[in-house]
């Protein structure tokens, strides 16, 4: 199985504000500051990053797992974001999306312009091909619910810059997603049915006529808060990018860390992202 050439023939959406502080640190809380959530802590929204044959950067395809392209976009401070992403089969019926059955998840990269042009928050988010980051080591899904084995996994993520490392996003429980597993996934359809056109995200209507071609959806469940690092420091060409979602009762933090500096480290129960800046 390819999956980047597999997932061409999906649909990819995301979800924005789904981790406490995250809006906050990635300096985007202000414009999303008028959209109303039916409770305090919802995700603000979903937003597309790539539509198969949408006649805008939307149909662009932007998932790669070895490299980021900046296409010189360098000054327009770009950011890892660091996720879980889940690959989901999905029912479509009537024009609406019915339900989502998420099948496998894997480490994810989310990069993101952060430069604040009032435009929409997908058009930070794809900006040509190979600028979005997905793991080949695909996890399948045996119960998307809290007894699942998603709940003991975490998500990490790291720069190595120079020849040093630092830690980029804090490491989180993927427990700590604001909404998760069948909350998310009756979150997700209400949205993708529902969702109007307010401030930086998009009436999701006018994407579902693309359903009909695809074989399914992938979702980017939101991204970790940032370091003090993470937070001040940009992409730069020469950077390597790491993503780990990996389970926290097989592999401990150190685990992960030997196997970024280059140890030989088992880890066979970890979805593993790594990406060179270009």
């Amino acid at each position: 199985m390819n999956l980047i050439e597999d997932l061409k023939d999906y649909l990819g959406f995301a979800v924005a504000g789904n981790f406490a502080g995250h809006l906050n640190a990635a300096g985007e809380a202000d414009e999303f500051s008028i959209i109303k959530t039916k409770e305090e802590g919802a995700p603000k929204g979903l937003f597309p990053f790539y539509i198969k044959g949408h006649n805008s950067f939307l149909g662009t395809y932007p998932l790669c797992d070895d490299i980021i392209l900046t296409h010189e976009r360098e000054a327009d401070n770009l950011q890892i974001e660091a996720e879980v992403a889940l690959i989901c089969d999905f029912v479509y019926e009537d024009d609406k999306v019915v339900d989502i059955i998420p099948k496998y998840f894997s480490a994810f990269n989310d990069c993101s312009i952060r430069v604040q042009n009032g435009n929409k928050l997908s058009t930070k988010k794809n900006w040509g091909a190979k600028t979005k980051g997905i793991s080949q080591d695909i996890i399948p899904i045996d119960d998307f619910s809290e007894n699942g084995i998603l709940s003991k996994y975490h998500i990490a993520s790291f720069i190595k810059r120079d020849g040093i490392v630092y830690d980029y996003g804090t490491t989180c429980s993927v427990k700590s997603y604001s909404y998760f597993f069948h909350k998310l996934k009756n979150w997700m359809v209400d949205m993708l049915n529902c969702q109007e056109d307010c401030g930086p995200l998009e009436e999701l209507g006018q994407f579902l006529k693309y359903a009909h071609s695809a074989k399914g959806i992938v979702i980017a469940a939101g991204a970790t808060t940032y370091t003090d690092f993470g937070k001040k420091n940009f992409l730069k060409k020469g950077d390597e990018i790491f993503v780990y979602v990996y389970n926290a009762n097989a592999h401990s933090f150190q685990d992960i860390m030997n196997d970024m500096c280059g140890m030989d480290t088992y880890l066979g129960q970890c979805s593993k992202l790594h990406q060179i800046v270009k």
